[in-house]
């Protein structure tokens, strides 16, 4: 009997592992081409925003004011654990959209905020970071399983790789699919980021922006948009 499951594993392995063949050739596939119903005006889109420590936050908040507030929503701030500016500022602007007139109960449904933990403080030993990621990773995953965005906005701070990885373990496994939008700082002018190189070369994010038109000639897969920070 014993060798009859170990034969009966031994030709399902090939079949499991050609599945996920296929499905991560469609996954990258249909990367950067928007799902259906990110494209009806109607939908409401639960949406995961990465802030970062430092001017990261900032950048990435003069993204979110852009945002179509009804459409994009709820909407779920994440930052570090130890980053305890992000989410007040997210917080404060969160605050000044809601109007007298409308319940505080349906404003804190529409705005939600996370913590995660960080894969390598600064100065951290490469050592001991492989703990500390591999601890972040599965934290990603929850949040990612338990939100189920169907978009991510990140802008560069190593929070977002973790998240942004797992978002993408999913769409492999057909257990969700999320569109990443990475939208590089205005502070890099020559090169990518290193998290912007990592999304970048591993085809991770459905749609990469660069700020810089000498960015977008060197990595031609980046969408120039100009000045939006």
């Amino acid at each position: 009997m014993g060798l009859d499951i170990s034969m009966a594993v031994c030709c399902a392995l090939p079949v499991l592992v050609s599945l996920l063949v296929i499905r991560f050739a469609y996954v990258m596939y249909h990367s950067g081409h928007l799902p259906s119903k990110l494209s009806a005006s109607a939908a409401r889109v639960p949406c995961l925003i990465i802030l970062g420590s430092g001017g990261h936050t900032a950048e990435m908040m003069n993204v979110v004011t852009t945002l179509q507030k009804d459409r994009f929503t709820p909407r779920y701030y994440v930052a570090a654990l130890t980053d305890n500016m992000s989410l007040q500022k997210a917080q404060v602007y969160e605050q000044s959209l809601v109007q007298p007139e409308i319940d505080k109960e349906e404003a804190i449904e529409n705005a939600q905020f996370v913590q995660i933990y960080r894969s390598r403080e600064v100065g951290q030993s490469y050592i001991t970071s492989v703990a500390t990621t591999l601890l972040a990773t599965s934290h990603a995953m929850w949040i990612i399983i338990r939100i189920r965005p169907q978009v991510i906005f990140c802008n560069g701070p190593g929070t977002c790789i973790p998240l942004c990885v797992s978002a993408f373990l999913l769409k492999v496994l057909g257990l969700g699919w999320s569109s990443i939008f990475y939208i590089e700082s205005i502070a890099r002018v020559r090169k990518l980021s290193l998290s912007g190189l990592l999304l970048y070369k591993l085809r991770i994010a459905d749609q990469f922006f660069v700020q810089w038109p000498q960015l977008q000639k060197k990595y031609p897969r980046a969408c120039y948009a100009g000045r939006l920070m």
